[in-house]
């Protein structure tokens, strides 16, 4: 009797999509008895997450093959192939290539390399594999970009994920279609640089071109979403999207990474405080219901407490409400990493919990201003669902699943609103 493969994600909404391709993949390639770990590399964290968790299966799963892949296994392929765990080592661009799981196969005939990672650099377009369906019954990712072409000091991914890649939007499109079709209420836009889409197309078309022919060709679509972008790079078209399109939900995450503009120029950002400031005016002036999540970064080498106050102050002056919250970590092979770290762990880990306990006192904010309001809530599960802010919401009875419900505000619990 086969085994199907085990998969295990680590790290960001991407990852979790690009899994359900590779289960296709194996499936179709007749992959049994595998354990597959997809892997993060966006902090020093997440690739020792990855060993300890590799180190987990192996207990779990005595007799399986280990395969590693993902961005941890494209950035450290050595890192992996060092470890006695592991059986193969996969990189970002072979792991969405039908052969590599055909290699793996147990009825495979010839040579299969243990490690299988070559230069993500060198890769121009977006793996084909788009999955239908992908996400819980009530929301489906659809991955619209892939890699990055700006080399911010700090980050390790575009060496992860090579250089920004867009799908065309007509392919965009078509999926939609058989999302709405399926039975999907609410449809996400994710990818690295999402705000990049287009610029290696014909024309050269903006997001906001993409959001707005989404739009107007899947009329039945009720809800849809992008995920974090980056505000610099916001196009009139999704200003004007943000401004007339109620099926545009009114919640951006930002990455604006920190809040002084020279911690911002050491990062090799692309903005300034008050621009950051600026377009979160705009967007509010435009979309007065609009929530903002956004990333920031604690303890940068040579932050004070003069920049890191600046980050904190951000908070309030672009009124975030969803913090992500990242201690600084070096990850070799960055130019970060050859700045002399000036802020001690203790300091940076101290500046950290500060940023999440302005963030907190923030979604308290933003929970207590909803309290008697109608919302239309999606259901992820028959007792929780979230807002069009993408504010979750617990119910006292269940509700169908996958379904969009209208419901009055009566209080708040942790993080949570709830309705009757």
């Amino acid at each position: 009797m086969s085994v199907p493969p085990k998969f295990t994600t680590l790290g960001c909404r991407l990852n979790a999509y690009e899994t359900e391709a590779m289960k296709d993949l194996a499936a179709q390639a007749g992959l049994e008895g595998a354990v597959v770990i997809n892997t993060c590399a966006v902090t020093a964290e997440a690739v020792r997450k990855a060993r300890q968790e590799i180190r987990k299966l192996r207990r779990d799963n005595p007799a399986a093959r280990i395969i590693v892949t993902g961005c941890a296994a494209q950035t450290e392929p050595e890192t992996f192939a060092a470890m006695t765990e592991v059986d193969h080592v996969i990189g970002n661009s072979e792991k969405m290539a039908p052969e590599t799981w055909t290699r793996l196969a147990p009825d495979f005939v010839g040579d299969t390399p243990r490690v299988q990672v070559n230069d993500i650099m060198s890769v121009t377009e977006t793996a084909g594999h788009l999955i239908d369906g992908f996400g819980t019954r009530s929301r489906a990712y659809v991955q619209v970009q892939n890699g990055c072409d700006h080399r911010c000091t700090f980050c390790i991914i575009p060496y992860g994920r090579g250089n920004s890649r867009s799908v065309p939007a007509g392919v965009v499109v078509d999926q939609i279609k058989r999302l709405v079709d399926s039975g999907y209420n609410e449809v996400v836009l994710t990818g690295v640089d999402l705000t990049s889409w287009g610029a290696d197309l014909p024309s050269r078309p903006h997001l906001g071109d993409l959001v707005m022919r989404i739009l107007r060709l899947a009329p039945d679509l009720p809800r849809l979403r992008i995920s974090s972008i980056d505000s610099i790079e916001a196009d009139e078209n999704l200003m004007q999207a943000i401004a007339t399109e109620p099926r545009l939900m009114p919640h951006l995450h930002l990455s604006l990474q920190h809040g002084d503009d020279l911690i911002l120029k050491r990062m090799k950002r692309r903005h300034l405080r008050d621009d950051a400031i600026r377009f979160c005016e705009e967007a509010r002036a435009l979309r007065p219901d609009i929530t903002f999540g956004a990333d920031i970064i604690a303890g940068f080498p040579t932050e004070t407490e003069a920049h890191f106050e600046n980050s904190l102050r951000l908070v309030d002056e672009c009124d975030l409400t969803w913090l992500h919250v990242f201690p600084y970590s070096a990850r070799p092979g960055t130019p970060a990493a050859r700045i002399p770290q000036k802020v001690n762990g203790s300091v940076i880990k101290d500046r950290a919990a500060r940023l999440r306990a302005a963030g907190d006192a923030q979604v308290a904010r933003h929970l207590a201003g909803q309290h008697g309001r109608r919302h239309h809530i999606l259901m992820e599960n028959p007792r929780m669902g979230r807002t069009e802010q993408f504010t979750e919401v617990r119910f006292g009875s269940d509700q169908p699943e996958g379904q969009i419900v209208t419901a009055l505000i009566t209080g708040a619990e942790g993080q949570q609103l709830l309705a009757g």
